[in-house]
Formats: structure tokens, C-alpha cells, sequence
């Protein structure tokens, strides 16, 4: 017969969180994991949790967080597309950082945006879709498919970028317009950021409290290969 200790171990881990990281599909190598669920692939709102490995285990940094999604849920990172209001459900490095406000004390690459930093995502210019811009160059051509970062006020106070659809390299030009060496897939979209909520919806975002933000981008290491995990909970542990 089992002895009840062993029994009560069993009960337990069968009824560990499937958001915990030691049940998440795609976090071997990564030593900080931010976890954003949603109750089902059609919900605009969802939680924020984030932990950091200890030793063999995981320890809890940020509690559970609202925050806001996509104004029409999320979608798997490879059948996410352009202006469908997607967050994209899957797992995800931070490689950089950016926001109006001074840096935090991130050890992120943080720029502070002015007036002149731009985000570009036209299909028409796939070189530099995707592609964070930092010249003084106007881009009125690319109508609706361009986010100049300093007019959207509070929400990019304090942002972090997702590796979702980015280019693998990156040059810029003696004109200073930075271009993917090979342009992405430009049906998926881009531009998806964890930053501050300003109470609403994203366009595909994942968007939190200010004091959150700022908390883990001061917590966020380079060095211990952070990653993002976003997907409804019935599938969180497969993303």
C-alpha cells in the first residue's frame, strides 16, 4: 500500500497551477518567466504572474496582475495576423526595452524615446517592418501602419518588446533608417509590447499597471534569458 505521504504528494502536484512554470512546455533555459493568461481565446482581459528560478524550483515575483489584452483575445504566434486585434499566444524572449520616462534600472537595453522614435509595420516597406526607428524622418507614407512611439503618452511610459515577428538582423543606413537584413512574415504583424494600461483593450498588446511595469523591467536579466508565456489557461502549457 502507498503510504499517505506519498498519496498526499501525488494529490498535490495534480493540483499545481498549470500556469506555473515547471508546467510550462518552453521555458528550460530561461531563469525569469513573466505568465500572461486569459480564461478563453476570446478574452480582451487576462492575469499577469511572474517567477524566477531557484535552484530546482521556481519562486513567485509578481502576484496575480490584470491585465489587459487584445480587444479580441489572443491567437496562436504563428496564425496571428495583422489588424485582427490578436495577442499572440506562445513564448516569447525580451530582448529590449523602451518608454518615455527615464530607465528604470532595467538591465534590458532601454532606450528613452523622443520625438523622432517610430515603429513601423506597413507591408508595402517589408525592410523595415518591425523594426524600431530612431531618425528624424517623417512617416506619412506609411499612413495608419506606423506607431511614432511619444504620442501614445501613458501606455509607453514604461514598455518592454516581445520577440514576435522581429527580423533576425538588423543595419542602418548612413540616412540613419534602421532595415531587416531579411524581411519577416509581414501578415503577422508587429509592434507587440508589455507596457502600461491606459484601462482599455489593446490592438495586441499585453498591458499592465504602471507600478507593475516599472517592477519587472527593474527586475528583468538579460543574462537569465527572460521569456514571456501568453495563451488562455486550458492551453498555457503547451505555448
Amino acid at each position: 500500500m502507498m503510504p499517505r505521504l506519498a498519496l498526499m504528494g501525488l494529490v498535490l502536484a495534480a493540483a499545481a497551477p498549470p500556469y506555473l512554470p515547471s508546467n510550462l512546455a518552453h521555458v528550460a533555459q530561461a531563469g525569469q518567466v513573466i505568465v500572461v493568461t486569459s480564461p478563453s481565446w476570446d478574452s480582451p482581459r487576462g492575469t499577469l504572474r511572474a517567477y524566477e528560478r531557484v535552484g530546482s524550483g521556481w519562486r513567485r515575483v509578481v502576484s496575480a496582475t490584470p491585465a489587459d489584452l487584445g480587444w479580441s483575445g489572443m491567437a496562436g504566434a504563428s496564425a496571428r495576423r495583422q489588424d485582427t486585434g490578436k495577442t499572440p499566444a506562445g513564448t516569447f524572449a525580451i530582448p529590449s526595452a523602451f518608454g518615455r520616462l527615464p530607465d528604470p534600472g532595467s538591465d534590458l537595453p532601454y532606450r528613452q524615446i523622443d520625438h523622432d522614435d517610430a515603429w513601423p509595420y506597413s507591408p508595402a516597406h517589408p525592410y523595415t517592418y518591425n523594426v524600431l526607428q530612431t531618425a528624424p524622418y517623417r512617416w506619412t507614407s506609411y499612413g495608419d501602419n506606423v506607431e511614432v512611439l511619444w504620442r501614445h503618452g501613458r501606455q509607453y511610459r514604461y514598455a518592454a518588446v516581445l520577440d514576435f515577428n522581429l527580423p533576425a538582423a538588423v543595419h542602418t543606413a548612413p540616412s540613419g533608417i534602421r532595415y531587416a537584413e531579411t524581411p519577416v512574415d509581414t501578415s503577422r504583424g508587429g509592434g507587440i509590447f508589455l507596457h502600461v494600461t491606459d484601462g482599455t483593450a489593446t490592438a495586441g498588446c499585453i498591458a499592465v499597471p504602471e507600478a507593475t511595469m516599472r517592477r519587472l523591467l527593474a527586475w528583468l536579466d538579460p543574462a537569465r534569458h527572460p521569456v514571456l508565456v501568453s495563451g488562455p489557461i486550458a492551453a498555457i502549457g503547451r505555448m
